[in-house]
């Protein structure tokens, strides 16, 4: 392989339909290393689709075939080129075709490259998109914001409210959102949401896989606008390294603008883990007895562990009119106070399951959920969002179509 002289490959998106062409393209840029391709696409996607991809890959440059239908690679084209940041395309012919050369410019591609894809003519394409890209240097980004949910009781809740807080999150920002199914005994979330057991989080955790951009394309489902990582069919990951955690979790806050960890009970070593990562833990409880019994304990051990409660909020769940003891009585019992209390709604609840679909806000378990999430990112429940390519980090997860 040919060591590029410039900083590292750049990482790209392939768009090509012509499957000759696709593959002297990969071949040739396996042995350059000068373009490394993130994922790619066999058609021409719609709009919609074009922006999930960049906004999960945030590739820096896009390589299009333009010869196989130019009129819809235009379009793209131009999706692509007013987006904010910009993204830079390399249009891709079968053949050294000047009449193409110049429409695939004057639509907006940066460069162009034909069969056999030579290591200089990739160099010298590569080299010129670096030098379009210095004058608007990507604004250095906030690390996503880190929440870890976990039951003091097993079957409080704390899976439903981390699933369903997710899917909220991306409808009220439009941002990037990871869901890690982390409580590797239940699985809860990956059974919500109907995904297989995948060995995906186990192979980052411990490190069988590399934390980088080509290796998570293969590993996160996306399911209703968020990415998940299923828990894996056992729990080969318990005895996780703090240091292997960390560095995960770090990974995380950098690609994506939220990212939540569904744990097992607080009480189990891996939960303790998150709570030291994230930048707030909820403690998920009833008002049972038994889980306000657990919610005390916790609240004790946290303390004698140095972790106040900065480090963790209460949220009460399965909230009902018949409830005897009132959430003030329940803040004394456990000596900590509720950030949040969401009600019984089982009705709902069981919809979710029949049709595997997140809750509808107009719910009374959906409703509450909206608004706890608009209040964790500052956004009113009257405000609508704005529609476009939101392209400003680098979530990990594609596929191909």
């Amino acid at each position: 392989m040919t060591a590029n002289s410039e900083s590292g490959a750049l990482t790209a998106l392939a768009i090509a339909p012509d499957r000759a062409l696709a593959e002297a393209l990969t071949e040739a840029v396996r042995r350059s290393g000068i373009f490394q391709i993130l994922a790619e696409l066999r058609s021409y996607p719609p709009r919609q689709t074009l922006e999930i991809r960049v906004r999960q890959l945030s590739p820096e440059v896009v390589l299009l075939d333009v010869s196989s239908d130019f009129k819809a690679a235009a379009e793209l084209i131009r999706a692509l080129v007013q987006a904010r940041p910009p993204v830079h395309v390399v249009g891709l012919g079968a053949r050294n075709d000047p009449d193409l050369v110049v429409a695939a410019l004057r639509a907006g591609a940066s460069e162009f490259l034909y069969p056999p894809f030579e290591a200089r003519a990739q160099q010298e394409a590569a080299r010129r998109i670096r030098r379009l890209r210095r004058p608007e240097p990507a604004a250095p980004r906030e690390p996503g914001r880190l929440f870890m949910f976990a039951s003091v009781k097993p079957g409080s809740g704390a899976s439903t409210l981390s699933s369903q807080l997710a899917f909220a999150l991306q409808r009220l920002t439009r941002q990037r959102v990871l869901l890690a199914d982390l409580d590797a005994r239940s699985g809860t979330v990956s059974f919500y949401l109907r995904l297989g057991a995948s060995r995906s989080l186990e192979e980052l955790l411990t490190g069988s896989r590399p934390l980088e951009p080509a290796a998570w394309v293969s590993l996160t489902e996306r399911v209703h606008g968020v990415d998940v990582l299923p828990a894996p069919p056992g729990p080969g990951f318990e005895l996780v390294e703090p240091a292997r955690f960390h560095e995960f979790c770090e990974y995380a806050r950098r690609y994506y603008d939220w990212v939540l960890l569904d744990l097992p009970s607080i009480f189990h070593a891996l939960s303790l883990l998150g709570l030291a990562e994230c930048d707030t833990g909820f403690l998920v409880t009833t008002l049972e007895l038994a889980s306000l019994h657990l919610a005390r304990k916790a609240v004790r051990l946290l303390g004698r562990l140095g972790l106040g409660p900065e480090r963790y909020q209460i949220l009460v769940n399965r909230v009902g009119r018949g409830n005897g003891l009132s959430l003030s009585d329940m803040e004394k019992v456990i000596q900590c106070p509720a950030r949040a209390s969401f009600p019984a709604d089982e009705f709902s609840l069981e919809r979710m399951l029949t049709l595997g679909q997140p809750l509808d806000a107009d719910t009374e378990l959906g409703s509450s959920i909206e608004e706890f999430a608009g209040r964790l990112a500052g956004v009113t429940q009257g405000e609508k969002k704005r529609g476009g390519l939101v392209l400003g980090a680098l979530p990990v997860f594609s596929e191909s179509s």
